[in-house]
């Protein structure tokens, strides 16, 4: 059986208020614009996200709200500034066929290098800027079955180049 991962960075959040929780901060105007045009990418494809997991940080919630996906998203605190372990285990847990994941840097670039095969031939891989987002397919039955350097890259875009 085949898993299919969504891997996204929440879109560009807003500094304006500096008396915000980094937890509480929103999107920004080109986040809210990105995360538009992140959805209008998604609708195309033929991976629809079954099941979503998402940090509970505001600007991760924004950037899923603005997908208008049609589920309800598992929020969870682990994912607020996870590192690729606690990713990993977070995922372990899912029951989706398409699972799409939101969080946040570094953890998701280095959860996504973590589990690629084979890196994109796309600059900003490894940086993951806001909104960057990977697909990857795993053979694999399980969500608890997943492994290091066994996704197959599907797509990777950031919202900059969907937007030019």
């Amino acid at each position: 059986m085949t898993r299919t991962l969504i891997l996204m960075r929440h879109a560009k959040s807003s500094w304006d208020d500096y008396t915000l929780a980094d937890h509480d901060r929103p999107l920004n105007k080109r986040g809210r614009r990105s995360a538009t045009a992140l959805a209008e990418w998604l609708a195309t494809k033929p991976w629809q996200p079954d099941q979503a997991l998402v940090s509970t940080a505001t600007r991760t919630q924004e950037t899923f709200a603005g997908l208008g996906l049609s589920l309800t998203a598992d929020f969870t605190r682990t994912l607020y500034h996870a590192d690729a372990a606690e990713m990993q285990l977070v995922l372990e847990t899912a029951s989706g066929n398409t699972v799409l994941m939101i969080g946040h840097n570094p953890g998701i670039s280095l959860f996504a290098q973590a589990l690629a095969a084979t890196a994109p031939d796309h600059p900003r891989f490894a940086d993951f800027p806001t909104g960057a987002t990977v697909v990857m397919s795993f053979d694999i039955a399980d969500w608890d079955r997943i492994e290091p350097r066994t996704g197959e890259v599907l797509e990777f875009v950031i919202p900059r180049e969907l937007m030019a």
